[in-house]
């Protein structure tokens, strides 16, 4: 699997360690299989005046035999279950790889409203539904990186 990054800069051995804790899927190295949205992830260091730069890898498949992975197909409760969790640092799963939709900004501004109490949580997962789902895979196991996790280059947009 093609798996792109985005930074303002190459990142050429990628790490856990430089990860926030409090992000959709918890702490770890964020991923995307589709082009348009890491170009889009570049659009927030292009406004600040900072480099843009999109780094290409593979994901072998024996990731997927071998690790511990999690898999949102669609915005479900599931998903608002564990996407909550990892925002509020309360996940203690151990999953290597977790794969599904991003929190973008409506995404996100869904997931508030919930967490503040303010929609319930059919109304959220209704509005959920809504959302064009993009993907995000989250490698948040160092040793999956730096056995399955394959450097491929980096372009440098803008």
């Amino acid at each position: 699997m093609i798996l792109y990054h985005a930074s303002n800069i190459a990142v050429s051995k990628p790490d856990i360690l430089h990860s926030r804790k409090n992000v959709d899927f918890g702490p770890g190295f964020y991923t995307t299989s589709l082009i348009e949205q890491a170009k889009k992830w570049c659009e927030r260091f292009v406004q600040v005046g900072d480099h843009a730069v999109i780094s290409k890898y593979e994901l072998d498949d024996e990731a997927f035999q071998k690790c511990k992975v999690l898999v949102f197909n669609a915005y479900s409760d599931e998903w608002l279950d564990f996407v909550v969790k990892c925002r509020k640092v309360q996940d203690t799963s151990d999953f290597d790889i977790v794969m599904g939709g991003i929190a973008n900004d409506k995404v996100f501004d869904t997931v508030e409203l919930y967490l503040d109490g303010l929609i319930d949580r059919s109304v959220a997962i209704e509005r959920l539904k809504l959302q064009q789902p993009n993907m995000q895979l989250t490698i948040r196991n160092q040793e999956v990186i730096e056995k399955h996790l394959h450097y491929l280059g980096s372009e440098t947009i803008c």
